[in-house]
């Protein structure tokens, strides 16, 4: 089974030493679990980021940083696990995990992933966190109707992209002082927590936000894969 992983820290200003060893720590868990990886990589700043509301009919945009707080999205992953348990260990291994959260999520209805080139971007779906539905109950299909619709619009430019189950089933590993700490449900606190996301591929950021802004979804959060995973 596929699990997504979404790194929650503070944003940091690192000195060159620190940044070299930070890319060295991520090197180091890319080499221990590549085996487990199927997709990943570190988000540009939430400056540079696009906060998309209102829906396909009338989006509004907002240009970041969006974050109501100093912690924010710092990138992803998609791992295959036998289970949950062994999900957990892999987001345990996340370096972010040591000073900031890792979100983990069952994925549902995953996309072909394609090979990205040229400017790509994760949107994130955002509802509300009492949105629960179920995959595969009648609301789950209603909201796939629409997604294809999106899907036939955005054609080649979709990369990958996948629903997540809802967020009672999410769980946030953090790792303090060499303490694993597990708690059950999504870290951010806000208005909304995650559904699903896309790997949209544009030519600039204006497509990019162009099609964000034909997704279903009550929000969406733009922002540019770093492309420094090498994933």
């Amino acid at each position: 089974m596929e699990y997504f992983a979404l790194l929650i820290s503070p944003q940091r200003d690192l000195t060159p030493d620190e940044g070299a060893a930070e890319m060295a720590a991520y090197r180091d868990f890319h080499a221990r679990a590549a085996s487990a990886i199927r997709a990943g990589d570190a988000l540009g700043p939430a400056a540079t980021g696009v906060r998309i509301t209102g829906g396909p009919d009338a989006p509004t945009v907002t240009d970041g940083p969006f974050a109501e707080s100093a912690e924010v999205a710092g990138g992803y992953y998609v791992f295959d696990a036998d289970n949950l348990d062994d999900a957990l260990e892999l987001a345990r291994q996340i370096p972010a995990a040591k000073y900031g959260a890792i979100e983990v999520w069952p994925m549902a209805d995953s996309l072909p992933r394609q090979p990205l080139e040229g400017t790509n971007w994760i949107a994130l779906l955002l509802e509300p966190p009492t949105w629960s539905v179920t995959p595969g109950s009648p609301e789950w299909e209603e909201g796939v109707a629409q997604h294809v619709e999106f899907g036939a619009a955005a054609g080649s430019h979709i990369r990958a992209g996948a629903g997540l189950h809802p967020p009672s089933t999410a769980t946030t590993v953090r790792v303090r002082d060499g303490e694993t700490l597990i708690t059950d449900g999504p870290y951010i606190e806000g208005a909304e927590v995650a559904n699903g996301y896309y790997v949209l591929s544009a030519a600039d950021r204006d497509e990019a936000v162009k099609l964000a802004s034909m997704i279903p979804a009550s929000a969406v959060e733009l922002r540019q894969l770093a492309g420094v995973s090498g994933l």
